[in-house]
């Protein structure tokens, strides 16, 4: 979903979210109301349809957007399980843990993975992976301000060093994370009172942490990992204080999805598996200044808001076709990966990867600005967009048709519908219709019917890049 500015967040969130937090003495912890499996989605299931939903969350050690590419350990965990088992891979981005139970659990997503711990809670209604990595949690708390002249001992002396200290302190968690339990047993432990509040749920961990290096609120609690993580962005932060034993992480399941957890885990122990997690947990836990780097981008999602150098021209052409940018957005990476200098084997070039003769008839070739190739890619929608205007009525299947047509040309589009009608599907209708019979397209028998007119095509291909740019505009959706 998408996060406002640095300032709305927190203006909006302190007025309109946290003055309304449980006060300390409310201890209820409501994951424990939560029922567990609502519908039968197992593996058989989940390879019936075929596509697997990872729901996780936008931070820096889970997935994210990097100068348009997703990353995150979790997002590249998932992502290669989907690809070693034939399943396509989609991803959605929530920020409230207990709507990611809540869609678990209704079968609107297969994995939940952001950094979850396994707690006898949640094992209530969930079931976990075995462990992905184990970690401790910790105080997340600013240093004075004059730490740069400090020594370590006056450091230590000016911050939070023993649990006690914490009586009277306001620290600010997730109502549905496993730190509720882990500060409410401190305060049972130390005989205080400690003002715990409840932070909305569209905060995600790392804003919390983000909000107490900014001095706008003065505790949170994160797991070291992620809060090591943090302190490299956040030079004033002190993550040192540790407030509870280690910890395993894992990826959880709905509590009946027995085939597919036997699957995750079965994967997970296999030795190329282990070295890949290794790999992972090096690139985006210990790879410091790296992580940093994209972390501080213009081009991330976890801090700047921009998709590539050329969104200023996206947005602007996007009206003329009455587009959600991010939807022209999710092509043009689908075809080039914003690299202006793509070409395909077959001559398309530029970011729009055009062909020679279509960029000739829209005023372009390969000697102009990559502004002018948007432009030229921009008019070629147009053109198709009135090709299908008439023939496909509703606008959100007409972009599918649209979609495949900028992939393969509208005549093979045409193809597909007359395949699709001899398989007696509907040839309106993309998904499991005119889609099928764009796969056929593959298969000379096909190809040979009555009325197709324009041969063979990588049919399975160009359903593969509707699918594709679709799910890559969902999540844009979610993070720009």
């Amino acid at each position: 979903m998408n996060k406002a500015s640095h300032a709305l967040i927190s203006i909006f969130m302190l007025f309109a979210g946290f003055w309304s937090c449980k006060s300390s003495n409310d201890h209820s912890i409501h994951s424990t109301e939560i029922e567990g499996a609502k519908v039968l989605m197992d593996l058989p299931e989940i390879r019936a349809k075929g596509t697997i939903t990872l729901l996780t969350e936008n931070t820096s050690s889970s997935y994210y957007l990097f100068q348009g590419r997703p990353m995150g350990y979790d997002f590249e965990l998932i992502q290669r399980f989907a690809k070693e088992h034939d399943l396509k891979f989609k991803v959605k981005v929530i920020d409230d843990l207990n709507r990611m139970f809540e869609m678990l659990n209704t079968g609107e997503g297969d994995i939940v993975a952001c950094n979850l711990a396994i707690t006898e809670d949640r094992k209530s209604f969930l079931y976990f992976s075995n462990e992905l990595m184990n970690t401790h949690q910790v105080l997340i708390q600013r240093k004075p301000d004059d730490y740069k002249s400090m020594s370590k001992a006056e450091i230590d002396s000016s911050v939070i060093r023993k649990k006690e200290q914490l009586a009277g302190k306001t620290v600010y968690i997730h109502d549905f994370s496993s730190y509720n339990a882990t500060i409410r047993r401190i305060e049972s432990e130390i005989g205080y009172a400690i003002n715990i509040r409840m932070a909305e749920g569209e905060l995600s961990s790392e804003d919390l942490i983000r909000m107490v290096a900014d001095g706008e609120i003065d505790y949170t609690i994160s797991d070291e990992n992620k809060a090591v993580l943090n302190a490299a962005y956040y030079r004033n932060l002190d993550v040192s204080m540790v407030l509870a034993e280690p910890q395993s992480i894992a990826l959880a399941m709905r509590n009946n999805s027995d085939s597919l957890l036997l699957a995750i885990n079965a994967w997970l122990d296999d030795k190329k598996i282990t070295k890949f997690n290794k790999f992972l947990k090096n690139k985006y836990f210990h790879a410091v200044n790296e992580q940093k780097g994209r972390f501080n981008s213009d081009f991330s999602s976890l801090k700047g808001k921009k998709l590539s150098n050329w969104d200023k021209t996206i947005k602007e052409q996007s009206k003329l076709i009455d587009w959600d940018w991010r939807l022209l957005g999710a092509l043009i990476y689908h075809e080039s990966r914003f690299d202006p200098s793509a070409r395909s084997w077959a001559g398309a070039f530029g970011l729009m990867q055009l062909m020679p003769e279509t960029a000739a008839r829209f005023g372009i070739d390969t000697t102009q600005t990559e502004d002018a190739n948007i432009v030229a890619g921009v008019k070629y929608i147009g053109f198709l967009q009135e090709f299908w205007k008439d023939k496909i009525e509703d606008p959100a299947e007409r972009s599918k048709f649209i979609l495949a047509s900028y992939n393969i040309g509208p005549g093979h589009v045409l193809d597909a519908q007359v395949i699709a009608a001899s398989k007696g599907l509907n040839t309106k209708v993309w998904d499991a219709n005119v889609e099928e019979g764009m796969k056929l397209k593959a298969q000379t028998k096909y190809v040979n019917i009555k009325g197709v007119k324009h041969g063979y095509c990588r049919g399975p291909s160009v359903a593969e890049y509707v699918t594709q740019v679709l799910a890559y505009y969902e999540q844009l959706q979610q993070t720009l």
